[in-house]
């Protein structure tokens, strides 16, 4: 399939049709891009940004394992503090 390549301020973009998009899994918001053998080469990001974090910590929470690290304390001098 021939395409056009548009003007996009100083760049220019290419408009991907929704089936292609689909067919290819990549019907996201990212993608990575990059250069390969004189190719631009449109793919699924590897991992997303604390991918797996909130299952990593109910693992954590459902283990009892959560207490907090760095115990209660006041400095001496915050009693006299009048909020």
């Amino acid at each position: 399939m021939k395409t056009v390549l548009r003007k996009m301020g100083n760049s220019r973009g290419v408009l991907i049709p929704k089936p292609f998009l689909i067919q290819t899994g990549l019907d996201i918001d990212e993608v990575d891009i990059q250069v390969e053998n004189d190719r631009i080469v449109i793919s699924r990001p590897e991992k997303t940004v604390r991918a797996g974090w909130a299952q990593a910590s109910q693992k954590i929470a459902d283990s009892g394992d959560d207490v907090l690290v760095w115990p209660d304390f006041a400095n001496e001098d915050d009693q006299e503090l009048v909020w």
